[in-house]
């Protein structure tokens, strides 16, 4: 894949590719966390994917809202996010938000001001939770040809729920991601970490910029399960806790979009968060074709509306 022609129709095209791995991979890894510790080490010990219908969380409803923003308005709009945002939780609470989102969301929602609502949390430090992560690579998809958009597009799309410089380092980092796929990658090539080196040469010096640069150390042959216990599996729902294992995965796998979901579980942690990352980016390498489609199949229906009502 590559940047040549930018379009709308065609960043929008990126964008809705990023998003069909993203939302598939999210609710490949929620499906994870409804079944007994032995069925989940069956399934991946036997690569049985779940029974569908697989289910997809705020990750996909927040991405969802990240699309229909740059469908709308080119751009990220933050007034108009949040209020996205803030009526897609209200319409449905029960979508897996974390504590602190809701909260958050909810203030938004009776009329606070996102910047309030978002700044005031964690004594007035805000969240550096992996939300912001979570729904960025479309950013990085639709403005892959210009790496200033890349990064500001993605700093907006957090702040409207992580006033914390790292929970926006950790969107800026997957969005840089998502833009070297689309503008850089090419499958004949040895890439190896070129996408994290990118990365890294773009990105704040935050506390999840040192342990992506820890990533680096850490050769692609080493298996998952180690690397998690180095860079972090989630588990924590901080960006760097994250996003770091989840752009080394996404190396290790970029061609593979199945192998690359089935190891993102395999670390336990917040799966369907770092299912949802790792997804949203090898889709954009492998392209659609690269989904299964039965994966595609047994995800619920994303109902995704891209002009105004």
């Amino acid at each position: 894949m590559n940047a040549s022609s930018n379009t709308p129709e065609n960043r929008l095209h990126r964008a809705l590719l990023s998003l069909d791995g993203l939302s598939v991979g999210d609710a490949f890894g929620q499906s994870f966390f409804f079944v007994t510790p032995v069925t989940a080490e069956n399934r991946l010990q036997g690569r049985f994917i779940p029974p569908p219908p697989w289910f997809y969380t705020d990750d996909t409803v927040m991405a969802k809202a990240i699309v229909r923003s740059l469908a709308l308005h080119e751009s990220i709009d933050t007034d108009w996010l949040a209020q996205a945002f803030a009526e897609e939780y209200r319409r449905e609470p029960d979508r897996g938000y974390g504590g602190t989102a809701r909260g958050i969301l909810q203030a938004i929602g009776e009329g606070l001001p996102w910047q309030e609502a978002s700044s005031r949390v964690f004594d007035g430090d805000g969240s550096c939770g992996n939300g912001g992560a979570m729904r960025a690579a479309p950013i990085g998809a639709y403005f892959a040809d210009d790496l200033a958009k890349v990064i500001s597009e993605a700093r907006k799309s957090a702040a409207v729920t992580h006033a914390h410089e790292d929970g926006q380092t950790g969107a800026i980092a997957v969005a840089l991601a998502a833009a070297w796929i689309v503008d850089q990658f090419d499958s004949a090539k040895p890439q190896s970490m070129r996408m994290i080196e990118f990365v890294l040469a773009n990105l704040p010096q935050t506390e999840t910029y040192w342990r992506l640069k820890k990533a680096l150390t850490l050769p692609l042959e080493l298996s998952p399960k180690t690397a998690a216990l180095i860079l972090g599996n989630g588990s924590q729902v901080v960006s760097s806790d994250t996003v770091p294992f989840c752009l080394w995965c996404t190396c290790r796998h970029l061609t593979d979009y199945p192998e690359a979901l089935w190891q993102a579980v395999s670390v336990h942690g917040d799966m369907d968060t770092n299912s949802a990352i790792v997804g949203s980016l090898v889709s954009l390498a492998t392209g659609r074709n690269g989904i299964p489609a039965e994966w595609l199949e047994s995800r619920e229906a994303l109902k995704l509306q891209l002009t105004e009502s």
